[in-house]
């Protein structure tokens, strides 16, 4: 794309980074009276102290933060929301003061922020130029005459309807284009504008030609880019490439590495004599997986794949109880494999999905700080 095109793409976009958070809760007076006023909203009965059940709307506005699905929809979700409680609660059911919820939100926050710095997400506003740009750019017609044999390979009955969709798909954010694979995006855009742009006999045409796609195909793009015109759509992307230099800085750091390891150890159970099973290996591993720079486990297939391989390696599903010194040597071996593999085979991971909210609609987060006037001079 031409400079203008840049140009335009900068002015749409906004990077979130963790540094607007950070600064947030480090301006001790503004921080203050953000908890001041979300504490009196929470506190309903007015004791000066948070119940669980006065808890719950922190805990839900904390999740729709981190992007959870809404709390009773999911069992994985669920199984955060009830982290994030705890970490209020300390897993009693005793009512949490006020300098408590401070110390916890202020955890909370700065660890969103840490991986926001880590993994920024850029908010990308849609409205249609880009993609029209896209449409009338001289490399247009020969990359959608690849997509054109990409979208008919393998699917020579399918309908022009559905080349059309499954073409759409691999346009991207880059092209100006919302990922139509989000269940938002297709019903409320690709679809509606398919059919609007096909009659009944075009939706249904079969084995079609290469010219007749790219005409239906550019009649349908430049509506999409009219509709994103008239109601731009926003999406938060993100990218990521792990190729094992996290791990290598955790592992040149003994003192991190220890104390990272520690943290996974504290809450999986041993035996008697101190003794752990190598079947907790995983569950350390995905506790250790923030300060190695790599993804939860079950985020990325490719490097559950590769965590698996490391596993098998070392035996690691043979149950066997082990002394704490002979796991993280265990453990380490583990990583390093996983390093030696990334740093061979680094895995780029992206991500797109539609923002239906306002940014600040998470009601537990603060509004930037306002710049304080400055004090008159005597």
């Amino acid at each position: 794309m031409d400079m203008r095109s840049n140009n335009h793409q900068q002015q749409q976009q906004q990077v979130l980074d963790g540094s607007d958070i950070v600064e947030l809760v480090e301006n001790e007076k503004v921080f203050d009276k953000f908890v001041e006023q979300k504490f009196q909203q929470l506190d309903q009965d007015e004791d000066g102290k948070l119940s669980v059940t006065e808890l719950q709307p922190a805990v839900a506005d904390i999740g729709a933060a981190l992007g959870l699905p809404a709390q009773g929809t999911s069992p994985d979700s669920d199984h955060i929301y009830s982290e994030v409680l705890n970490e209020f609660t300390h897993g009693s059911q005793e009512k949490v003061s006020k300098t408590e919820f401070k110390e916890v939100l202020s955890d909370i926050l700065l660890g969103m922020a840490a991986g926001l710095k880590r993994d920024p997400i850029v908010i990308l506003r849609m409205d249609g130029e880009d993609l029209s740009e896209f449409i009338h750019s001289p490399g247009y017609e020969a990359e959608i005459v690849s997509v054109y044999f990409s979208a008919v390979s393998g699917c020579e009955e399918a309908s022009l309807s559905d080349c059309i969709v499954k073409a759409l798909q691999s346009l991207s954010v880059d092209h100006g284009m919302p990922p139509s694979n989000d269940p938002w995006v297709m019903s409320n855009i690709v679809e509606p504008i398919v059919d609007s742009c096909l009659d009944e006999e075009d939706k249904r045409e079969k084995r079609v030609s290469q010219e007749r796609f790219l005409e239906a195909f550019k009649r349908v793009v430049e509506r999409v880019a009219q509709r994103l015109n008239e109601q731009p759509v926003i999406v938060a992307h993100s990218e990521n490439t792990f190729d094992g230099s996290g791990i290598r800085r955790l592992l040149s750091n003994k003192f991190e590495f220890d104390k990272a390891l520690n943290v996974g150890l504290e809450i999986i159970p041993k035996d008697r004599h101190g003794k752990v099973s190598k079947e907790y290996l995983r569950a350390v591993l995905d506790t250790v997986a923030p300060s190695a720079t790599l993804p939860p486990i079950g985020a990325v297939s490719q490097m559950d794949d590769m965590i698996t391989e490391a596993l098998k390696m070392v035996k690691g599903d043979d149950g066997k109880v082990v002394k704490e010194e002979e796991f993280k040597k265990t453990m380490a071996e583990i990583l390093g494999s996983i390093m030696l593999q990334l740093e061979g085979n680094p895995i780029s991971v992206s991500s797109n999905s539609v923002v239906h909210e306002p940014l600040t609609s998470a009601t537990f987060l603060p509004p930037p700080p306002a710049e304080s006037p400055e004090e008159p001079s005597n």
